[in-house]
């Protein structure tokens, strides 16, 4: 298994990124290629004993940052590490890439490389949540913010491969994030998509509210990537305040040296439960190829579990299910390409 990692992405680049490597090479012995400015890289790598370990250096001299335009920076910066990834994975040097770098840049360069799975009409992000039980994938989550009725079936198809082949998931539930649980509650996106979910030969349980998904009544939600984008930063944001909330409560409560050690264990398995960094990354399902986009401040330990992330995809042959499931659904699609207009 050989993984391409975008060393020069992320707001902790490279000194992260490495550590994290080392931390996946160690425990679960990929070989990993990492890419980006080799001065930095091996300034990085001296700090650990890694002469023996299977990682190599693919140099590049640019860099797309968080500011640049992914459009054009995938056109003016051919040699940044972002594009040679992608490269890498085209040319069968490497399995996957996993980049923590400009998530526009990273989408563009995968899509424009690597290009479509057959029937594909819009790749979309695909990224875990903790829910009360254990854990859900929720997509779009940035990709499409603009969607047609045939794109969510296909972010539904997609995203139900993926929990079931990589997180073990077997006939996984698949609900549409709407206003009510109704089938007739929706906007017009959501009402076309409702019929032909419903048609489908997934495991599609009907819509399903905001409120729903830390409930854990769906293994899969499906909704358009303006608002994933929405709810996956909201859920973020609660999530720190909340941890805040506790910590300041604590400090102000008389018995705080008896039952802090009490309740900083109980903090401990809250965070792991909840934390970004025990999923790793997120796939960008639909591309031909295996890419895992990771979040900007990605520690050490979320681009580690990233890696694990892109090697399962890859050994569960993750892209090969999902074209076979698109082509089984290929006569809904049909039908919703026609009245759509697509």
């Amino acid at each position: 298994m050989r993984i391409a990692v975008d060393a020069m992405g992320g707001d902790n680049a490279p000194a992260s990124i490495i550590e994290g490597v080392i931390q996946a090479v160690k425990e679960y012995n990929y070989e990993i290629i990492l890419v980006g400015d080799r001065n930095k890289i091996e300034h990085e790598l001296s700090r650990y004993p890694a002469a023996a370990l299977p990682i190599t250096i693919r140099h590049t001299t640019e860099v797309i940052e968080e500011t640049d335009s992914p459009a054009a920076a995938f056109r003016q910066k051919r040699n940044s590490s972002i594009n040679v990834c992608s490269g890498l994975i085209k040319d069968s040097t490497a399995d996957a890439l996993v980049s923590a770098g400009n998530s526009g840049a990273t989408m563009a360069s995968s899509l424009a490389t690597l290009k479509r799975l057959p029937g594909i009409a819009r790749p979309a992000i695909a990224t875990v949540m903790p829910t009360l039980d254990g854990m859900c994938v929720i997509l779009d989550v940035g990709a499409n913010v603009d969607c047609k009725p045939k794109n969510l079936m296909q972010f539904a198809i997609m995203g139900g491969v993926y929990i079931e082949h990589v997180y073990g998931k077997k006939n996984p539930r698949i609900g549409l994030l709407s206003i009510g649980k109704e089938e007739n509650k929706g906007n017009d996106l959501t009402l076309a998509t409702y019929g032909i979910l419903k048609k489908s030969r997934i495991n599609f349980i009907g819509n399903i509210e905001g409120g729903d998904i830390p409930k854990g009544i769906a293994d899969v939600i499906v909704c358009d990537g303006f608002i994933g984008n929405v709810i996956l930063k909201l859920a973020e944001g609660l999530g720190s305040m909340v941890m805040q909330w506790l910590k300041k409560g604590i400090g102000k409560n008389p018995l705080k040296y008896v039952i802090g050690p009490v309740v900083k264990s109980a903090l401990k398995d809250i965070r792991a439960k909840a934390d970004y960094d025990e999923y790793g990354g997120a796939p960008l399902l639909g591309i031909n190829g295996a890419c895992i986009v990771c979040h900007g401040i990605s520690n050490a330990k979320a681009i580690k579990n990233s890696i694990k992330v892109a090697a399962r995809f890859v050994e569960d042959n993750v892209n090969e299910h999902i074209k076979k499931a698109i082509l089984a659904h290929e006569d809904l699609m049909g039908k919703e390409n026609n009245n759509s207009g697509e």
